[in-house]
């Protein structure tokens, strides 16, 4: 197993009921996502909002990664923005309609 070097702390970490069920149809777990967005991998997000994350990291504001899956459905993963001594309350799983 390899270990990432995560570029940010996640908060909780929730998932809505459509994002579990499009991970259980894909036979996906969340960590799969999770992993790869706090290791920097943010899918399918255009190189605007690709930057946009990496200035998310640092000034404290909301991180989103954007996510194809086998079977074609979306996901994203969104890191909430950060308090006023940096910390993030929460990352959630969902899909795009769930927003």
């Amino acid at each position: 197993m390899i270990a990432i070097q995560p570029k940010f702390k996640m908060g909780a970490v929730v998932a809505t009921p459509g994002a579990l069920e499009v991970l259980s149809e894909n036979k996906m777990s969340a960590w799969s996502l999770l992993s790869r967005h706090l290791a920097g991998d943010y899918g399918s997000v255009d190189e605007h909002d690709r930057q946009a994350n990496e200035q998310a990291i640092e000034d404290g504001s909301r991180i989103l990664s954007a996510y194809v899956l086998p079977d074609q459905s979306k996901l994203w993963v969104i890191t909430t923005a950060a308090d006023d001594r940096g910390n993030r309350e929460s990352t959630c799983v969902l899909t795009p309609d769930e927003y």
